[in-house]
């Protein structure tokens, strides 16, 4: 008898029908149980909007003093004791968590609007235009992208960016896209990442339909930061390149999500010439080609000539019916906002204008020494 039960749990074991059943319980299992832990998670940031809200409209630390939040934590563990998330310091947490959103999602919906340039921005033409060009935070934001992530990343936040709700909110926003743990939401916290995401100066809102162009703007950066890589001062783009393509896992982190290397030095022929785009990607969030030149110098008109040119031929002999229009990105040591600007403003193509920094060089003693290619090609030719 054991022998035939024993039999009948080999067969069993053997099936692939009841193997292939048994991952597909478990992973029912596991989809429903963050579906749960997320409606649980929703519910609890709920009751915590909630409780900030009567905390700040009623007026109620102002009313008690300074021994509140204690006395409130005491009323609340008596009355709830198996519930955790009730001691004072998450209670101001969830104040300021109030505090922070509420202007967005209850008094002011077009938050766009209101709005203020530092008065740098205003005094200076091109960061002026800088700001009008940016992409904001506030965006179709709303409760149920509030509440998707969960409450301690709020506080690492609340932490960083309690003064500046649109950095607040371009965080859970990137926390949410990026699906971000708590401890990969703290490095993005200590980089400046907000100051730079979106911020090229490019004609993508006069070039593209309107959905389009704001994503396509999401994708840049500006300035870039080549930190990871070694270069001498005065290096130039063909070194630039080299470091980039030899970082290329770091260059795409730098670049974004979607980005996927296509190649570099792209050989293209027109006509009975060959030209060569430095770098090549395909961007899969924006459904587009995404052509980038790197100029190891100030921005100069006349480099978007040459950009535009391998645009229209990645257009006419790569994109698909399913792509979206090729961009062009600029890359450059450095440039004039306005400038940039105007000189886009000649262009009906879709072409985006950043800078690089670096923070890592070699020592100056050391890189000054260093001959360039060019410098290297001149002495052997002489």
């Amino acid at each position: 008898m054991a022998e035939n039960n024993k039999t009948n749990a080999v067969v069993i074991a053997d099936n692939n029908d009841f193997a292939n059943w048994l991952i597909e319980l478990k992973e029912k299992y596991l989809s429903q149980r963050l579906q749960a832990a997320c409606k649980i998670n929703i519910s609890m940031l709920e009751f915590y909007w909630n409780l900030g809200q009567d905390i700040v409209v009623k007026n109620y630390a102002n009313t008690y003093g300074s021994a509140f939040y204690k006395k409130l934590s005491q009323g609340l563990q008596h009355e709830l004791p198996n519930v955790r998330g009730f001691s004072p310091t998450n209670l101001k947490y969830i104040t300021y968590f109030y505090k922070l959103y509420s202007p967005i999602l209850e008094n002011r919906p077009q938050h766009a609007d209101d709005f203020n340039p530092t008065s740098k921005s205003i005094e200076n033409q091109k960061d002026t235009y800088y700001i009008q060009n940016r992409p904001h935070a506030a965006d179709n934001f709303n409760k149920q992208i509030l509440f998707s992530i969960p409450w301690d990343h709020h506080r690492r936040i609340i932490d960083k960016c309690k003064d500046d709700v649109n950095k607040a909110i371009f965080f859970v926003k990137k926390t949410l896209e990026n699906n971000w743990s708590r401890d990969v939401l703290l490095n993005w916290l200590d980089t400046d990442l907000y100051e730079r995401d979106g911020k090229a100066i490019t004609n993508f809102r006069a070039t593209l339909p309107s959905v389009q162009g704001d994503l396509a703007q999401q994708i840049t950066k500006d300035p870039y930061h080549f930190d990871f890589l070694n270069l001498r001062e005065k290096h130039d783009e063909r070194e630039l390149e080299d470091q980039l393509i030899k970082n290329v896992t770091r260059f795409l982190l730098e670049l974004g999500k979607g980005f996927s290397y296509m190649g570099r030095q792209f050989r293209l022929s027109v006509g009975s010439q060959e030209f060569f785009p430095d770098l090549l990607f395909y961007n899969t969030n924006i459904h587009a080609y995404v052509v980038i030149e790197l100029k190891a110098q100030t921005f100069q008109p006349s480099f978007l000539g040459q950009l535009s040119f391998y645009v229209s031929a990645i257009n006419n002999q790569f994109k698909t019916e399913g792509d979206n229009p090729t961009i062009g990105l600029l890359i450059c040591k450095e440039k004039d906002n306005v400038v940039a600007k105007y000189a886009l403003d000649a262009y009906n193509q879709p072409i985006g204008i950043s800078e690089y920094q670096l923070s890592q060089l070699f020592p100056k003693d050391f890189k000054s020494s260093l001959p360039t290619i060019e410098e290297l090609e001149s002495g052997l030719k002489n």
